[in-house]
């Protein structure tokens, strides 16, 4: 890729989003980090002004890559509460939705962009007790599905990734037993490495890639099935 092009990662100050920053860097982007603390940038993805404000403020973008994300509540969805699902919809759908709408439109204008959305296996085969947090990554992917066929012939390609399990903080907070459930589940029998799916990302943002749009790429150790 060329130098003068621009990344912003949203979540891009730890887990994949660092991981996939950092290899953006080395493929000679200039990388903007996008969180609510950590980051290059501070702002809430849920925020639509403050993202328009950084818009503005960086000049344009030419690779989104949306990671800001959380796995919310564990338990089953019989426990769960509405409140708990429009805090991690918020987030992990209207943020990456906001994130697009900010900054896709300059992609379109300059005929030449890259959208890559990390959604997750659990968004395709759905998580037990992770009702929400699955439901949240199929609405990414559908999201991307949507977005990839309305911007087919503007030059803009948008495509997810479905990782299984990672070793990320982001995982930190969910219950030993449905991490290890999880875990089972990968035939690999081991977890992912952030930079194995930052790989993934860098390829999908590149000009490597020019006949893929509305996809979604697993990573997942061969748990994927469809």
């Amino acid at each position: 890729m060329t130098t003068s092009r621009t990344a912003l990662v949203t979540g891009g100050a730890s887990g994949l989003g660092a991981a996939a920053a950092e290899r953006l860097r080395a493929d000679g982007l200039t990388v903007i980090r996008l969180d609510i603390a950590g980051g290059d940038v501070t702002a809430d993805v849920t925020d639509e002004d403050a993202l328009r404000r950084v818009a503005d403020e960086v000049g344009p973008v030419d690779v989104l890559v949306n990671s800001a994300g959380i796995v919310g509540s564990n338990k089953p969805l019989l426990e769960t509460t509405a409140d708990e699902w429009r805090r991690v919809l918020e987030i992990n759908v209207l943020g990456t939705v906001n994130t697009m709408r900010a900054f896709i439109p300059g992609m379109r204008d300059r005929a030449w962009g890259r959208v890559v959305n990390i959604a997750s296996i659990a968004g395709k085969d759905g998580n037990p007790n992770l009702s929400i947090y699955s439901a949240s990554k199929a609405a990414v992917i559908g999201l991307t599905k949507s977005a990839g066929k309305e911007l087919a012939t503007t030059g803009v390609l948008v495509n997810a990734i479905a990782p299984a399990l990672i070793a990320t903080p982001m995982n930190d907070d969910t219950a030993p037993e449905t991490l290890a459930y999880m875990a089972s589940l990968i035939p690999m029998k081991r977890v992912g490495r952030p930079e194995e799916v930052a790989e993934l990302i860098a390829f999908l943002c590149s000009d490597r890639v020019s006949f893929s749009t509305g996809a979604v790429y697993d990573i997942s150790g061969g748990r994927a099935t469809y």
